[in-house]
């Protein structure tokens, strides 16, 4: 077993016996059930709206080498730059490249996951360069020194208790203050930040190929003063994010807020063409795209597992999986949780690493039923079982286990052997990994096909 699944199973076991964890989990993912079914009822049809949204996205990753040029034509034509990032070492680089023709000291970064993923705040820090997070779940978890713990709601862990005390800790406000006071808090140390930035940092939730731009869709405002305020502007996007027109906006903003929130449309939603235009008077003199690959196209050439690409990241499978509930998001040790992070996680990087990720569910199927684009998230788990099995990577205990039942369930005469006497004293005697977090089970005494003859005799 690798290390991280060590970890893995480590963290889980002692998260999923924290009950206050649990408590304050269920209740902020409570909140967002209760709004969620009100915000479908905007959809005449919300079975035909997702069904809509996956078969665009289909079109979008069957066709994403002719959607991506197109983007880059548009996008530059208006002066914007295009640079294509293999992986996240590349990205870093180009980055930094930027911030050192720009002489940049101080910037100012939106919620974005692909930043996460490729690390991009450990190195500014390792480089000298302030990167503030200005989403405000994202700035809690900066002050915290913590990853985000969720695709949309960076410290749904922490309850408003836990936020107060952070601040005094951190910033030496009361103990006591509101939720609503501590915004304002955090509010006034922020915008003294985007007024000292030279650069601006977003990510991208689509990128609109027949225009050539990127659309943002947030409800603190934070992600367009980033991109107004400093005089450069740089996107850092997954290929993956890509939509192909802008009308489609007018299904896939909607079904992103509905299902992450519960809003029928989030606050600020905000598309981006390029830098500032002749005659206009806002804007970034400068603006440049990341288009990041990171393992995307080891996706995209899966003719199954490239559906997985189709994911909008509104966090509904995070919501509905009993077993992110359980052991929350920290866990997982990968920038993606939940059920969408533990089918494209192993892709993304090193299955070999990462496979037990795919093990780590009930196979309820409760991520598939709430996907908003209808990826058939248990299929894809199970997919990935079969991957890693493919490659060689089982235990040989598991091998052997799997070659004995194959043996034994060829023979009937083999498999009446294994009354319920056996069974009990295997399960319950020699399977210990199993029996270390279940209950003794107790199996029938007879077979199915004991009791069959049995009843036909009679």
């Amino acid at each position: 077993m690798t290390e991280t699944a060590l970890t893995f199973i480590a963290k889980s076991t002692i998260k999923s016996a924290d009950l206050d964890h649990r408590r304050k989990i269920n209740f902020n993912i409570g909140k967002y059930n209760e709004k969620v079914p009100e915000g479908k009822q905007q959809f005449a049809d919300v079975k035909l709206a997702r069904e809509r949204a996956k078969n665009t996205k289909w079109r979008a990753i069957e066709t994403l080498d002719e959607q991506l040029e197109n983007f880059e034509y548009h996008f530059t034509n208006r002066g914007g730059k295009v640079i294509w990032a293999e992986n996240s070492q590349q990205a870093i680089t180009e980055i930094l490249k930027i911030c050192k023709e720009k002489n940049c000291k101080k910037l100012v970064k939106s919620k974005s996951m692909v930043t996460e993923e490729i690390h991009l705040n450990d190195a500014f820090e390792k480089n000298g360069i302030e990167s503030v997070e200005t989403d405000l779940g994202e700035y809690i978890q900066q002050l915290d020194g913590e990853a985000p713990y969720h695709i949309v709601t960076p410290a749904m862990h922490k309850s408003k208790e836990d936020v107060a005390k952070l601040f005094n800790e951190k910033l030496g406000t009361p103990i006591n203050l509101t939720p609503k006071e501590l915004t304002l808090v955090a509010r006034d140390i922020l915008r003294e930040k985007y007024v000292q930035a030279e650069i601006g940092v977003t990510g991208a939730n689509f990128i609109i190929s027949d225009i050539g731009a990127v659309a943002i869709t947030e409800n603190e405002g934070n992600a367009r003063l980033c991109c107004a305020f400093p005089k450069t502007h740089i996107v850092i996007v997954g290929i993956e994010k890509m939509i192909p027109s802008l009308t489609d906006l007018g299904l896939f903003w909607p079904l992103l807020s509905t299902f992450g929130t519960g809003q029928k449309v989030t606050v600020y939603n905000t598309i981006v063409t390029g830098p500032k235009q002749t005659g206009e008077t806002d804007g970034p003199d400068e603006m440049y795209v990341i288009l990041l690959d990171n393992g995307r196209t080891n996706i995209l050439q899966s003719p199954r597992q490239r559906e997985s690409l189709y994911c909008i990241r509104c966090g509904a499978c995070l919501n509905a999986c009993p077993v992110y509930k359980n052991i929350g998001g920290h866990t997982y040790g990968a920038t993606y949780s939940g059920p969408i992070g533990s089918v494209i996680t192993p892709n993304l990087q090193e299955m070999d690493d990462f496979k037990h990720l795919s093990y780590a569910s009930s196979l309820c199927g409760a991520c598939t039923e709430v996907c908003a684009v209808k990826i058939n998230l248990h299929e894809l788990l199970l997919d990935n079982r079969h991957e890693s099995v493919k490659e060689g990577l089982a235990s040989f205990s598991e091998k052997m286990a799997w070659k004995i039942w194959k043996l034994a369930s060829l023979k009937r005469g083999m498999m009446n052997m294994g009354n319920g006497a056996l069974k009990n004293k295997v399960v319950n005697g020699l399977f210990t990994g199993w029996k270390k977090h279940r209950s003794d089970l107790d199996f029938s005494q007879k077979t199915f096909n004991e009791m069959w003859k049995e009843r036909l005799k009679a």
